[in-house]
């Protein structure tokens, strides 16, 4: 079990690993990027592919006794042994569809699992060099270019009622309106890839319902930083997400919330 004080220490490393993937994927932001699809019909880039060659070169240097996990190697069958329950979760590219539209709202998604949780999370938002990490309660922060880290924390639900995060590209709405049936809303904001969870976490948005597909590394790293930031993310049957769901890595649905 890695400790608080080295998990903390690791967090220097893994931010300046979603950096330089950051860095990767934007050198093909632009009007020709070509697009492949996987088996799994979602599509894929060469930013992808580039993002997590980056993250796993740094992962394997600054740990190279814990496996990683990343969405690219499972996609090429690549899947290393976990059931020591300490491991890392990458989405190097997580909110392609947003890529390919070019409207900013996609991540890069660097998590460390550590007995079924969540430990560690690194967001990183590759259009304006924003960033958000955490490494357990009460550490979550959000960095923008030429400032210093910022604590964030989730807010109080208004008076006026819920800002609700749905999906830019996946939202189901007869599912969301049902979820949202008897619950005060003020507003509903669309967003790309982990992002959601960061706006939960950093108190603009409540609560983040999805109620349909995602895999394990589109939601730890955002769920580390909501835990964070004082938030929490279960099923949406109220039982505890857990991490390490090989070979599928498939997550059921679920909610995560800020402050009561």
């Amino acid at each position: 079990m890695i400790t608080p004080e080295k998990l903390n220490g690791l967090l220097p490393s893994v931010r300046e690993a979603a950096v330089q993937a950051a860095a990767a994927i934007m050198e093909y932001y632009t009007d020709d990027m070509e697009t492949e699809t996987k088996g799994d019909g979602s599509p894929v880039t060469a930013a992808d592919r580039a993002a997590d060659a980056v993250i796993l070169a740094a992962l394997r240097k600054l740990t190279p006794d814990i496996p990683i996990i990343t969405e690219e190697e499972v996609a090429e069958g690549r899947i290393p042994d976990i059931s020591g329950g300490t491991f890392w979760l990458v989405d190097p590219l997580d909110g392609t569809k947003e890529f390919i539209k070019r409207n900013g709202d996609f991540t890069v998604n660097i998590a460390l699992i550590q007995g079924g949780e969540p430990a560690l999370g690194v967001v990183l938002l590759p259009a304006t060099g924003e960033l958000y990490a955490a490494a357990g309660p009460g550490t979550a922060i959000r960095s923008r270019p030429m400032e210093k880290d910022e604590k964030i924390e989730v807010r109080r639900v208004p008076s006026a009622g819920l800002t609700v995060l749905t999906s830019r590209s996946h939202a189901d709405q007869a599912a969301l309106d049902d979820f949202l049936k008897g619950r005060r809303v003020a507003t509903k904001l669309a967003a790309g890839s982990s992002l959601k969870f960061c706006r939960v976490a950093e108190g603009v948005g409540d609560v983040y319902p999805r109620l349909g597909p995602t895999c394990e590394w589109d939601i730890a790293a955002g769920h580390a930083i909501l835990l964070g930031a004082g938030g929490s993310l279960t099923q949406i049957d109220g039982e505890p997400m857990h991490y390490g769901k090989a070979p599928t890595f498939l997550n059921p649905h679920f909610v995560a919330w800020g402050g009561a």
